[in-house]
Order: structure tokens, then C-alpha cells, then sequence
């Protein structure tokens, strides 16, 4: 593995940008004999910073987040964040899915981070480029920490997840939305159980992700779905669009945002070789519909989201209202993305 372009000692390999992440001595790489953590590898940094600044050029609707893995056991097929694995000399493939970087002071620097007087106490953005409640955090426990931080320092924050492990810090949750904006947002984007096994195998099922909603909820959370990703020829069927919407209705969640799969270098190679493998017949209609880059036509996007919102007003929700606390916008501009960890952007 090549750290040498995101430590202090990386001298003339290293962008500008990339400077002090952590020390090169600073790396301890750990494997887990246990049924949940077999083939994955776990490399336990010292960061140097944890809020890490979205370029001012990005459509995002915020400036900062917190990232305290990097990597993700999810295996979503389709996760666009497979191409930041590139800069330490790690394949978008399999090496995303099992070589998981763990910044293990997140919780203290963060801490530290906030109580500076340059602070000025802005929204943080989590599970903006992998999920933060991931399987390694059931062992590295880096949340409560920085929940408890953010708690602390009544600072606004929101986190976007596909882990039920989020239900562990209920309580840290609930404490920090008396102090401050806390916008929770689970990502569901359809709830046929094949499809899951197949697409996002590190995931808890959608149903399960429902049923974390419901308890948020149930705690006087406000919680919003973001159905994402539509995936075209397979999820994106009229019944297929209702049942989902359906679902999320009866999980109590406050509003349903559609997202159309994107598919950006790193996980379009991914994406596209898982396709070619479990539905081959769809190969064709694909590298038509995505000829012109990362994004689905406008026209598809457009008929996708008003059919999810005509369904949502149907069952009594809707999209996410302005000035809500919940910050999820639609994918960046590939010109937009990052080349070092400070810029990380968002989404699943």
C-alpha cells in the first residue's frame, strides 16, 4: 500500500493538498479472526485533522465533514466513493470493500478541533463519503465519542447511514438534538430482497433500515429516507417505485428523496462487471443510457423523481423541506471531486 501520498514524510509524491494527514510511523494494520471481520484488513491511523473542508466549488449544501473511515465493508457495488482507494495504490474493487482505514483519535480530535476558536461552530455533514456506522465501528466505537462532542459543543450536525448500528447511540442522539440541529437521514433505495443480497451484500436489509426509522422516530428523531440509488432496469419499476415509497411511509420517516444511480470512475468499472455478471442481458441498455458520463439522462432523473413524489404525497410524505437539518443534495459534477481526504464529498 502506498501511504506515502497522504503522510507528512510523503515529500515530492504529494499534493499540496494532502499534507499532515498523519505520520508515516503512524500505521498499524490489524486483522480479526471473527466470522464478521474475515478477509478484512484494518489499518489504524493517527489523522492529524478529522473536519475536513468541501471545496468551495461543490453543489453541496454544506462545507464540512467528518469521515472516521475510510474504505467501507458495506460492498455496495455502486458506491461512487470507490475511486478515493485509488490514492493509497488500493483497487476500487475488493480492496474497498476489505481495506478498511481507521482513524482511531477521531473522537479526541475532534473534540480538540471544535474547541479551537477558529471554529465557528458550522453544520458537520458524517456518512458523506463512506457510512460511518459501518461494520468496523461496532468494534471501533469512533461515534459515540464524536457524537458526544458534538453534543457537547452544540454543534449542528447530520449523518447519513445504512447502518441500524446507529440505534446503539439512541440516547447520544437524543441528548445532542436538545442542545442542537441533528438531521438523520437512512438510505433505502428499494426493498426487493434479491436485488439487496446482490448490490449492497455488507448491508443490513432494507427492512432493518426501516425498522431503525421506526425507533428514531419513535424517540421524537425526525428522520427523512433517502431512496437512493434508483436503479435504472431494476428498481425503477412503477411497483417496484410503490412498494418502496410504501414502505418508507409506514416506517414513520418525515419525507422520501430519490436519487437515480450514478456512476462515477471507480465504481462504474465495478458496477458495470458486477452487472455483466449477474444480469448480462442489461449490459447494452446501460452503456446507452450512461453514454454521456457519470449521470443518468436529465429526462430518466426527472420521471423518476416525480413518480417517487407523486407516490409520497399519495402515502402522506414528501421530500425534504427546505431549512431542515437534513443536508442531502444531489451527487456532485465529477469536476467537483476531491483529490485529497480534507475535500471529501458526500453521498452513500
Amino acid at each position: 500500500m502506498r501511504w506515502e501520498n497522504l503522510t507528512v514524510e510523503s515529500g515530492g509524491h504529494s499534493r499540496a493538498t494532502d499534507a499532515a494527514l498523519f505520520g508515516a510511523d503512524a500505521v498499524v494494520s490489524r486483522t480479526f479472526d471473527t466470522p464478521e471481520f474475515r478477509g478484512i484488513t484494518f489499518h489504524e491511523v493517527r489523522a492529524r485533522s478529522i473536519i475536513n473542508r468541501v471545496p468551495g466549488a461543490s453543489r453541496m449544501p454544506f462545507e464540512w465533514t467528518v469521515n472516521p473511515y475510510r474504505g467501507c465493508s458495506h460492498a455496495c457495488v455502486y458506491c461512487f466513493a470507490r475511486k478515493s482507494h485509488s490514492y493509497l495504490d488500493l483497487d476500487t474493487g475488493l480492496g474497498f470493500d476489505s481495506q478498511i482505514v481507521v482513524k482511531v483519535n477521531a473522537p479526541d480530535l475532534l473534540r480538540r478541533q471544535l474547541g479551537s476558536r477558529r471554529w465557528l461552530g458550522e453544520h458537520i455533514a458524517m456518512g458523506t463519503n463512506v457510512d460511518c456506522y459501518q461494520r468496523a465501528e461496532g468494534r471501533y466505537r469512533l461515534m459515540p465519542g464524536i457524537l458526544g462532542a458534538l453534543r457537547d459543543h452544540a454543534n449542528p450536525f447530520s449523518i447519513l447511514t445504512k447502518g441500524t448500528l446507529i440505534l446503539r447511540d439512541l440516547d447520544l442522539l437524543v441528548q445532542a438534538s436538545e442542545v442542537t440541529d441533528v438531521g438523520i437521514s437512512v438510505s433505502v433505495g428499494f426493498t426487493d430482497p434479491a436485488l439487496w443480497r446482490t448490490v449492497e451484500p455488507g448491508t443490513p436489509s432494507p427492512e432493518r433500515r426501516l425498522d431503525a426509522v421506526r425507533t428514531l422516530t419513535g424517540h421524537g428523531i425526525d428522520v427523512g429516507v433517502l431512496m437512493a440509488p434508483v436503479i435504472p432496469f431494476l428498481s425503477d419499476h412503477p411497483a417496484q417505485l410503490r412498494a418502496t415509497v410504501r414502505a418508507i411511509a409506514a416506517s414513520g420517516a418525515s419525507s422520501v428523496t430519490p436519487l437515480v444511480l450514478h456512476l462515477r470512475p471507480g465504481a462504474r468499472e465495478w458496477f458495470m462487471a458486477w452487472l455483466g455478471q449477474h444480469h448480462p442481458h442489461l449490459v447494452r441498455r446501460y452503456e446507452r443510457l450512461y453514454a454521456e458520463g457519470a449521470y443518468a439522462p436529465k429526462w430518466y432523473q426527472r420521471r423518476i423523481t416525480r413518480q417517487v413524489h407523486d407516490l409520497a404525497q399519495e402515502y402522506g410524505i414528501g421530500p425534504a423541506r427546505a431549512g431542515m437539518p437534513r443536508r442531502i443534495p444531489e451527487p456532485p459534477d465529477p469536476a467537483d471531486e476531491p483529490v485529497s481526504e480534507p475535500t471529501q464529498l458526500t453521498l452513500i
